[in-house]
């Protein structure tokens, strides 16, 4: 039923919607063809409103679908969920290009400053142009600020930029 979408990565996507509830509700989703968002809460014990919540995040992202029935008894709604996996691909693919796009600014950035650091933990760096106006002394402590090597950094960022390039195709 998942096409080339894996279990822990279908894990990995419920865990940025809603840690632990929301793995459960994919789980319930995954092996149901269509269910209703109150057996879902009673099958995970969950509250049906953080089950609702954790439901529209996913269908903001069309990772599920819903239809809607009338109750003829109450006249009220019913929402049917289903699992879409056929779009779990996109979402992943577009999610890897944001971070793809993040990690090339954090590269830009890092590439064309100096860094200056007082060492001392829980001070941060601070850019060169920053440095001068603080006339090289750490604005946290006082300590004065000596010049930071980046380079390692920036080939972490590079490997990773590259890897995420290689996946992604391009």
């Amino acid at each position: 039923m998942l096409s080339n979408i894996d279990d822990a990565t279908l894990m990995k996507i419920a865990e940025a919607f809603g840690n632990e509830e929301a793995i459960q509700l994919i789980e319930i989703l995954k092996n149901s063809e269509q269910i209703t968002d109150d057996e879902i809460a009673n099958k995970t014990g969950l509250k049906l409103n953080f089950v609702r919540k954790i439901l529209y995040k996913l269908y903001d992202h069309s990772l599920v679908s819903l239809r809607r029935t009338r109750d003829p008894k109450t006249g009220w709604f019913i929402f049917h969920w289903k699992l879409q996996p056929d779009q779990l691909e996109g979402f992943i693919l577009s999610q890897k290009r944001r971070v793809l796009e993040k990690l090339n600014t954090r590269l830009e950035y890092e590439k064309n400053h100096d860094f200056y650091y007082c060492n001392t933990p829980g001070c941060k760096r601070v850019p060169f142009e920053e440095a001068v106006e603080f006339v090289f002394k750490c604005p946290v402590c006082g300590k004065a600020l000596m010049h930071c090597d980046n380079a390692k950094f920036v080939q972490s960022l590079m490997r990773k930029v590259e890897a995420l390039r290689k996946e992604l195709g391009e």
